[in-house]
């Protein structure tokens, strides 16, 4: 058992240094893509105004 034991350990100490060694050897993550800047939503592409507008159109006496 006291083998098993320390095989278990030295596995994890080398694996422990690999990842040690990889993370210091500076290998950057790829790039990321730059966002696109967020669309300006007009006054006919918002569903509240086009209901708003369509409410005045069919009663225009209404008050606001």
């Amino acid at each position: 058992m006291l083998k098993f034991l320390l095989v278990v350990i030295l596995i994890a100490v080398a694996v422990y240094l690999t990842v040690r060694v990889i993370q210091r050897r500076g290998i950057a993550p790829p790039p990321r893509r730059p966002q696109a800047p967020p669309r300006v939503k007009g006054p006919d592409d918002d569903p509240d105004f086009l209901r708003d507008l369509d409410r005045r159109r069919k009663h225009p006496e209404e008050p606001e």
